[in-house]
């Protein structure tokens, strides 16, 4: 069951290749409707549930309609956070997070020359770099001092923002979209710092909150998320969870974390899927992801909300580089662009619970692979 009038399809991809213009729509899918067919899997699009009855084991549709199930996986993911500014309500004034989103902003993105991208994460900086792929003017509005310093640290941030403005897009950091103006439809954004520019567009990618509203009665919602167990069952037996919406136990703290990315979100609902045949293996998979701009691949493994060390190997300016986030000197995540043998033998050590010492990432002369062997 899903709410979205699209079968299931290649969600990253909406902010990357798809918006660049150089993914054709029949790429999109995940599986043809031939797939489902021959599984024998029911594929209800267009569904909406909105409540779950955990004793009586059934899930209500938006149209009344019950549904029973004997196992039940929750993978709703995300809603994304709307500009909430005077003149959001405008024409051309978007947000992407489906692909219903992505096919409107396509065909708005015809009549438009100036694109004005709300928010450095992920989103934001995939997006301004497919428009310029299109060769369209982009201006970036985020209130961060770096793009994507947060997740990467400073030396990573200032190599996202000087590729960005080597391709031709411009920041505008410290601030925030205070109003949208135009008649009818977009004319020009004003920000908090009072500058004034001229757009034809606003993209926001201001981050997500879990799609858990339809648990509200259930029990099973807690700190914004829906807690799990190893095998990523919920308090309620049969029920399972996976995705942006789970609170999955660390394997080596056991301290519950939610994780909004794809790979992770795959790996779960593959895991959750063998669970509920029976499979008893705890979840234990590192937390991976990538990003994708102007043709440059940023991998990442771990997970840590906040760092107080960055260790680093190799060049980050020319883009060959291994960097290590350390919190309270043990070593929690890594990222890399060009050194991919490194950085699966840091995800080898992080899944096992071992470490390096900070001086020990440091040394070029260790070799990290030799390490998990």
């Amino acid at each position: 069951l899903t709410a979205e009038p699209d079968r299931p399809y290649d969600r990253p991809n909406l902010s990357k290749d798809y918006m660049a213009g150089s993914a054709p729509p029949e790429w999109i899918p995940l599986r043809s409707e031939d797939y489902y067919k021959e599984y024998r899997i029911e594929l209800l699009t267009g569904h909406r549930i909105t409540s779950v009855d955990t004793a009586a084991r059934n899930v209500t549709l938006f149209n009344g309609k019950k549904i029973r199930f004997d196992r039940c996986l929750l993978a709703t993911g995300g809603i994304p956070y709307r500009l909430n500014v005077p003149g959001s309500e405008l024409e051309n004034v978007f947000t992407l997070r489906s692909l219903t989103d992505a096919r409107a902003i396509i065909v708005a993105l015809e009549q438009a020359k100036v694109i004005v991208v709300a928010g450095a994460g992920f989103i934001g900086m995939e997006v301004a770099s497919s428009l310029r792929v299109r060769e369209l003017e982009v201006h970036i509005v985020a209130p961060e001092t770096l793009p994507l310093m947060n997740m990467f640290g400073e030396r990573v941030g200032k190599r996202f923002r000087r590729l960005h403005e080597q391709h031709g897009t411009r920041f505008h950091l410290g601030t925030t979209l205070k109003e949208i103006a135009g008649s009818g439809k977009v004319s020009e954004v004003i920000l908090s710092d009072g500058s004034h520019l001229s757009a034809d567009m606003v993209v926001s990618g201001l981050g997500i909150l879990p799609a858990v509203a339809f648990l509200e009665k259930t029990g099973l919602v807690r700190n914004g998320g829906v807690p799990v167990n190893r095998q990523l069952e919920t308090d309620a037996e049969g029920i399972y969870a996976a995705g942006d919406i789970a609170i999955v136990p660390d394997p080596v703290t056991g301290k519950g974390r939610r994780i909004e990315h794809w790979t992770v979100a795959e790996r779960q609902g593959q895991h959750a899927a063998r669970a509920m045949l029976g499979r008893a293996e705890p979840y234990d998979e590192v937390p991976f992801f990538w990003t994708e701009q102007y043709g440059e691949t940023l991998k990442y493994v771990g997970f840590t909300k906040n760092f107080d060390q960055v260790a680093c190997r190799g060049d980050v300016e020319k883009g060959n580089f291994l960097t290590g986030y350390y919190s309270n000197g043990r070593l929690k995540a890594a990222a890399s662009i060009g050194l991919g043998k490194d950085l699966f033998a840091i995800e080898a050590m992080l899944k096992t619970g071992r470490s390096l010492t900070f001086d020990q990432f440091m040394d070029e002369n260790i070799d990290f692979l030799s390490r998990i062997v």
